[in-house]
């Protein structure tokens, strides 16, 4: 049987064939979703509580169809869009913006030298990040969905077919590729590799974590996330599609149809908990606890040692929310109207809320300073802090 891949969209139960670009997880964005899915009315913030504002606001353009997730290193913000466009950003000020060229897929990754993106030809394209000139190109094998993960030892890139490539920073040639059997059936995976210590961590279809050695591209260690169930394809479906998380020695992850698990690199990667939880969306983990969105959008917080339960907020369900992401006192979600909202870490209650352009935000906001940064699929992108 050939391999087919599934678009994000299944998780609002539609399957598309012969899709060009990437279905969005979140059913704000695929306009053929069950009206049965009733959005959820925006939830009542308490009198009193703490206030949002905009510490600035740019304008880039467009989405169009694809998940693009923006940089940040140090005090600049790297975004990109649709058409090509890539900017640097200081203070909601374009320092420069140039053009790539062709049509991209996914941005941004970076670091302190180098911005790369990605094609839906499976180019990737690097540029130097002071100045924007091009530096070089490199081809993957299929369409590049997922941000490039950029450092000192290399760039990493997934493929849509589940490959990840290393390529060298300096020039762009290859220095490795993994892949593995795949399943009949996957989703299209936006899960950029994250990389740790001298290991490269990737999540992929059949619920399975792994370890991948930078040197030569050896696997060196499996996790089981999630086992396949069901008796159709369609139930079988059990795919991390959000980038792992790392803190420590521990590292994280969510499947599709399936659970969180959380492992413990220091004892050979030994299984700590796991509980059933899907989600496409992702997750975070602070220095003590773990927040995940759900399918259904409802978010958790849960105690990252044991996986126990702190709190469940469920008045965004529906709503298209995105990944989590934490700092201080406060959790920020996104979600498929463009509201940015805080809540409490402690009690997941809300706290503040902030709207943006009114079209979604597909991916988890990302920390600016003191601020939470966003971009929407309209091209909004956003530095809101809590005063």
């Amino acid at each position: 049987m050939n391999k087919r891949l599934l678009p994000l969209g299944l998780a609002a139960g539609l399957l598309v064939a012969g899709c060009s670009t990437i279905s969005s997880t979140f059913d704000s964005l695929n306009p053929f979703a069950s009206s049965a899915r009733k959005m959820s009315p925006l939830p009542e913030l308490t009198a009193g509580g703490e206030v949002a504002r905009n510490l600035w606001s740019a304008s880039v353009g467009k989405a169009g169809g694809y998940a693009f997730t923006p940089a940040v290193v140090g005090d600049a913000v790297f975004v990109a869009d649709q058409k090509g466009m890539i900017y640097r950003l200081e203070g909601g000020k374009v320092v420069w913006k140039i053009d790539a060229g062709q049509p991209l897929s996914a941005g941004v990754g970076a670091d302190a030298s180098l911005l790369v993106v990605g094609t839906a030809k499976g180019g990737v394209l690097a540029f130097d990040a002071l100045t924007g000139k091009a530096l070089w190109q490199a081809q993957a094998s299929s369409e590049v969905l997922a941000a490039p993960a950029v450092s000192r030892e290399g760039v990493a890139v997934r493929s849509g077919d589940n490959r990840i490539f290393l390529f060298d920073a300096l020039d762009g040639s290859r220095k490795w590729i993994y892949q593995r059997p795949m399943p009949a059936l996957s989703i299209r995976s936006t899960g950029s590799p994250i990389f740790a210590d001298r290991y490269l961590f990737a999540g992929f279809p059949g619920g399975k974590l792994v370890g991948i050695a930078l040197q030569n591209g050896a696997l060196v260690w499996e996790g089981t996330v999630a086992q396949p169930k069901g008796t159709t394809e369609l139930d079988r479906v059990a795919d991390i599609v959000s980038p792992p998380v790392v803190d420590g020695t521990q590292i994280c992850a969510v499947a599709f149809q399936g659970r969180i698990a959380c492992f413990d690199m220091a004892q050979g990667g030994a299984l700590i908990w796991s509980r059933d939880i899907s989600s496409a969306r992702g997750l975070v983990l602070d220095g003590r606890y773990l927040f995940v969105t759900d399918d259904d959008g409802v978010v958790y917080g849960l105690d990252r040692l044991s996986g126990s339960s702190l709190w469940k907020q469920d008045k965004l369900r529906n709503r298209g929310v995105s990944a989590p992401a934490v700092r201080g006192n406060l959790v920020a979600v996104a979600d498929g109207e463009g509201y940015l909202h805080f809540l409490s870490r402690e009690e997941g209650a809300f706290v503040a809320r902030q709207k943006t352009d009114g079209t979604p935000v597909t991916v988890a906001p990302q920390l600016l300073g003191s601020a939470f940064l966003t971009q929407t699929t309209g091209g909004d992108v956003r530095a809101i802090e809590i005063q």
